[in-house]
């Protein structure tokens, strides 16, 4: 009997990809560019493009891989 799939995405991540360690450094990534910068046109395209990056593997992809883990306990579980 195998063990079954994790419906949780970061149990499977190391600790540089996990939720707090993106959050932080899209929120460092910000600051830097208004830091070096001070250009506030340059600080909202980089905060516009860590905030699709947030979504896409904050919500995104957690969710996908749970729908998919969850899809196949099912299929194993189907006669």
């Amino acid at each position: 009997m195998t063990d079954p799939q994790t419906a949780d995405l970061w149990a499977l991540k190391p600790w540089w990809c996990q939720p707090w360690s993106i959050l932080l450094t899209g929120f460092c990534i910000a600051f830097a560019s208004w830091w070096f910068f001070h250009l506030i046109w340059l600080t909202i395209a980089v905060s516009l493009a860590v905030l699709l990056w947030w979504v896409l593997f904050l919500v995104l992809a957690p969710t996908a891989y749970r729908l998919e883990a969850e899809q196949n306990q099912l299929d194993r579980n189907t006669p």
